[in-house]
């Protein structure tokens, strides 16, 4: 859902959009919107936006000399979970462009759309900004943090400090995922007592980080430690090429073409002994089989016990 982040990079986004156009004639409604018909009409307005909080202001300002004369006329839009705004041509229109307002056209024609796919955004032709609602956190600080801190005791604020957080007459514009970054990077549990909370901040002045400005982390002191202290490879001048070893996998294994007797190295090895007895291994009796008959190395068959020849002769009968 749009927060209040979202809401003031919206009202940014339609003041340098429509910034130098004209726009002209009525506003349009889709057919299937449950909002009020907006009733306004004009030969050449201008828009512009502002918002506050979860709110966002249109107005629909008559240019000198448009007729009919009238005066400027003010929308506040609640994007619900998918409003935006985006500026299209006339001829090609976005999916779920509930509200259209329409450039002159000299001009290749423009609309700017007020886009809602799940249709959960409102708009009030009052033009006023809801009145249960706190100052703005990113407008009006002073006026916010004012209101927090003197309605302290309200029982709003008995509970734990992720449920306060929500409650848009004290934190307007602050929804599910700014109170959980909020809390996370402050540090501060999300089940604490909320008042228990703020009422550290009633002893500093603003502008300072008081209480809840997290400290320095473990992590800025870990990568410094390793700049300081260099590993053995920092050390090398010519460090040795890291190589990755051969794939233990039998897929890897069967692409790898076998080894001929030219190809195999010298010196000795379990592998290439001869006389290595053969491992009784649960799958493993087939495959030595196999690589023997391949590199022509056979196990020497036990001979039977013969009297030596330092004995003397033949043994006795």
């Amino acid at each position: 859902m749009p927060e209040g982040p979202e809401m003031h990079l919206a009202s940014r986004f339609v003041n340098q959009a429509c910034r130098g156009l004209v726009f002209c004639g009525a506003v349009e409604k889709s057919l299937v919107s449950r909002n009020p018909e907006v009733p306004f009409e004009s030969s050449a307005y201008c828009i512009s936006a502002t918002a506050r909080g979860k709110e966002l202001r249109l107005t629909l300002s008559p240019l000198p000399g448009a007729q009919p004369p009238r005066e400027p006329l003010a929308l506040v839009f609640r994007f619900g979970m998918t409003g935006s705004f985006q500026l299209a041509p006339a001829e090609a229109l976005p999916p779920h462009a509930h509200l259209r307002f329409y450039t002159a056209s000299p001009a290749p024609r423009l609309a700017l759309c007020f886009v809602d796919t799940r249709r959960f955004g409102r708009w009030d032709l009052r033009g006023e900004w809801q009145p249960d609602r706190g100052p703005c956190v990113l407008l009006e600080y002073e006026e916010f943090r004012e209101n927090v801190l003197r309605n302290l005791a309200d029982k709003a604020f008995n509970g734990p400090i992720c449920e306060a957080l929500l409650d848009q007459r004290f934190f307007n514009g602050i929804g599910n995922y700014l109170r959980a970054e909020i809390l996370f990077r402050l540090r501060i549990p999300p089940f604490e007592k909320a008042r228990t909370v703020l009422e550290a901040l009633q002893h500093h002045r603003l502008g300072d980080p008081g209480p809840l400005a997290p400290k320095g982390g473990g992590k800025s002191r870990k990568k410094k430690s390793q700049e300081t202290h260099p590993g053995p490879m920092d050390r090398m001048e010519h460090p040795p090429p890291l190589t990755k070893g051969p794939s233990k996998t039998p897929g890897a294994q069967r692409d790898l073409p076998e080894m001929t007797t030219a190809q195999q190295p010298e010196g000795p090895g379990l592998q290439h002994n001869p006389g290595a007895p053969t491992v009784l291994v649960k799958g493993r009796r087939r495959r030595t089989r196999r690589r023997q008959a391949t590199t022509g190395h056979r196990r020497p068959r036990k001979k039977a016990d013969t009297p030596s020849e330092e004995s003397g002769g033949p043994a006795a009968s």
